[in-house]
């Protein structure tokens, strides 16, 4: 089958793959995601926005459900939550990770069950843990030792909490070394090589208020290769192996924690879910039989591989700037509402919408309004010649780590979030006004 191409777009901008499953094109270059034309939502709602597939969101869940159904799959919070978030991850089945009281009471209020929820983070403050023992969050993850005594403490002597390890297995995996956590040498986790993870079990299980249930690990995050996962798995399969001799204690479960892999630009590579639930549970089977271990109970938990790819950010273009041969089109929005290109470097396929343009494709970089030179959302891409100030450009793949990372940067105010389904068109969260900010300011 030929496809002819609309003029002055390359073959990879005209490419829909990375995009959510229900964008459809429409006349005169405009495209819809969810049924909904992202030219009529950014005059609805206004620019910068963010847009959310909430049946691309579903669906994902059901494919992290199917591919692990003998595990918990919870949902990574800190990728995005909204109260409709809350809801749609828990009618889908899955379970919570949160890293705060702010996710954690947010999740709850809005329904979610507290049993469901596991509660992560290297420094949790006072009022993290009083929130996940007041609410009676599922899980806690001890992540320092110091955390052993206070959370007993907090306990008292007649209570009673479930509690995981955070182990460093010693993985070095992650799209960049900012987001690579299973090695040595960084904040998170109790070391393997060291002993510090056989000595925190020691002393948790020394506490009878908190009770043990199992080792958790998180190896990195924007992991495209199944291998770190399968040596992890052998890793930790070994230390369940070594407490169950020095302890007599059989923990029931084991979290791999995250870090599935996406595609921002088509041609790039993502994590093969099938394929990572295939191999990590034939290598926890074959490596327990080998310790005379039962298997535990698998938790996975996806964030960014289930938001991002639901999620589209739409701009306006402020103005083009030719500088030499480079063309620079600056937008309305920018690293206060996306910071990931310049904290980790990723690009994004940004792509006209809501004109067809007759011109040929120009090489150009995407910045954004902020007074920072590293204020780019993305570099290098291929944009129609005549792109033009009043132009709309969309970004797909904007689910994940945009509103949950966005700033109050130059005081621009954080971009809403609208959810798209089948036609239809809701605001979800509101976007934050100059009274807003003026209300924050108490002091004089």
């Amino acid at each position: 089958m030929t496809v002819t191409l609309p003029s002055g777009i390359s073959a990879e901008a005209d490419d829909l793959s990375i995009w959510p499953a229900s964008t459809t094109r429409l006349p005169h270059g405009a495209l819809a995601v969810g049924g909904v034309s992202l030219a009529e939502l950014a005059e609805r709602f206004d620019t910068p926005a963010y847009v959310l597939d909430e049946g691309e969101v579903r669906e994902r869940c059901r494919t992290y459900r199917a591919a692990f159904p003998e595990a918990d799959v919870l949902y990574a919070a800190k990728a995005f939550l909204s109260r409709a978030m809350v809801r749609w991850v828990r009618e889908e089945g899955l379970g919570l990770d949160v890293c705060s009281a702010g996710e954690l009471e947010l999740a709850v209020t809005a329904g979610f069950p507290p049993e469901r929820i596991v509660l992560h983070g290297n420094a949790k403050s006072p009022r993290d843990l009083a929130s996940a023992l007041r609410l009676g969050v599922g899980r806690i993850v001890i992540d320092s030792a110091s955390e052993i005594a206070r959370i007993a403490a907090a306990v008292g002597p007649t209570g009673h909490q479930k509690v995981m390890v955070r182990v460093v297995p010693g993985v070095s995996a992650g799209g960049h070394d900012k987001i690579r956590t299973g090695t040595d040498g960084q904040k998170f986790g109790l070391s393997l090589t060291d002993g510090s993870a056989q000595h925190a079990v020691a002393r948790i299980l020394g506490q009878p208020q908190l009770e043990l249930v199992g080792l958790h690990c998180h190896i990195g995050s924007q992991i495209t290769d199944c291998k770190p996962y399968v040596t992890a798995v052998r890793r930790m399969v070994g230390l369940l192996a070594r407490l169950r001799d020095a302890h007599g204690v059989t923990l029931p479960e084991l979290d791999l924690g995250g870090g599935h892999g996406i595609a921002y630009r088509p041609g790039e590579p993502a994590l093969d879910l099938p394929g990572l639930a295939r191999r990590v549970y034939a290598e926890l089977t074959g490596s327990c039989a080998a310790a005379g271990l039962p298997v535990p109970r698998l938790a996975v938990e996806p964030g960014r591989a289930i938001a991002g790819p639901a999620g589209v950010a739409v701009y306006r273009v402020l103005a083009v700037k030719r500088t030499g041969e480079k063309v620079f089109v600056a937008v309305d929005g920018g690293m206060s509402d996306n910071p990931r290109p310049a904290l980790y470097g990723v690009c994004y396929a940004p792509r006209l919408v809501g004109r067809r343009s007759a011109a040929g494709p120009r090489t150009a970089t995407v910045v954004g309004r902020h007074c920072e030179a590293g204020d780019i959302l993305a570099a290098d891409v291929e944009l129609p010649g005549d792109i033009h100030p009043g132009d709309l450009l969309a970004v797909p793949v904007a689910g994940a780590y945009h509103l949950s990372m966005a700033s109050g940067y130059n005081l621009v105010g954080r971009p809403p979030v609208v959810a798209v389904h089948e036609g239809a068109a809701r605001l979800l969260v509101r976007r934050e006004t100059l009274n807003d900010i003026r209300h924050r300011d108490v002091g004089d």
